[in-house]
């Protein structure tokens, strides 16, 4: 009786398994496979590192850059401490432009956070949902625009009120369309 080797018929099918191809073996050298690895996980999660110079730069008289990268950043570490609880949205309006936030940015917001009087929060009053600043005394719970056109928003028992998270970043493009 004949053991051991390919069976005919056996295993899987080519083009079956979850990228609907045919699948290739490659060998990979000892010393790169935690890199290789890495390189895969990055591309599952989407968390890929950007370069970060040791150079600032000068918001005034022109520098040179240092031609070497310092160190590298991965976004996601960098603006996300909990990404159970993170969220973003996208800022519409002109009421908080007093705290850099124009139509268009992009709001972190993280909903494990207590929300604090002076936090900007993103807010649900009332069924609408907004950015604002929270102002909570003894007497009274207010949201506030950052912007003199606005009105304040004063939260009483009649709304139906709810912090949806605090934000934690503000992204503002600096190329507008």
């Amino acid at each position: 009786m004949k053991r051991g080797g390919a069976r005919q018929g056996a295993g899987r099918k080519p083009g079956t398994g979850k990228y609907g191809e045919s699948t290739e073996l490659m060998r990979v050298p000892n010393s790169l496979v935690s890199t290789v690895q890495e390189l895969i996980q990055r591309k599952k999660t989407n968390a890929f590192r950007i370069p970060m110079y040791l150079s600032r730069v000068p918001a005034g008289s022109p520098s040179d850059l240092e031609d070497y990268v310092d160190d590298y950043i991965d976004l996601n570490e960098f603006l996300v401490s909990d990404p159970d609880h993170t969220f973003m949205v996208i800022a519409k309006g002109d009421s908080m432009i007093g705290a850099n936030i124009t139509s268009g940015s992009i709001l972190i917001a993280d909903r494990s956070l207590e929300p604090r009087h002076g936090h900007i929060v993103i807010a649900s009053v009332d069924g609408e949902i907004t950015v604002k600043r929270l102002h909570k005394t003894l007497k009274a719970i207010m949201l506030k625009p950052e912007n003199p056109k606005y009105d304040s928003i004063k939260i009483t028992s009649k709304n139906a009120f709810c912090i949806l998270g605090v934000v934690t970043h503000i992204v503002i493009s600096a190329i507008y369309p």
